[in-house]
């Protein structure tokens, strides 16, 4: 499997290429599907990403402190 830098600019040469007017339908569904895979294969890099550094944000600082459970604070 590509980085997620790689899939990234892949994602882009795709966008740069659906724009071609001269691109014929079914080259631009092709291409189009295959923007979308990488689209959600790349979000799914991201949340799990976002993910970890929640975690890293809420670890305890020292042996006292307790980690922040709560998705959202009282004031959210």
């Amino acid at each position: 499997m590509k980085n997620f830098e790689e899939r990234l600019s892949r994602l882009e040469e795709l966008a740069e290429r659906i724009r071609d007017p001269d691109l014929p339908l079914e080259e631009a569904v092709s291409v189009f599907e295959e923007g979308v895979k990488l689209s959600k294969g790349l979000e799914k890099d991201l949340e799990r990403v976002e993910g970890k550094v929640e975690m890293l944000i809420n670890q305890p600082q020292g042996p006292d402190d307790k980690p922040e459970l709560e998705l959202f604070t009282p004031d959210d």
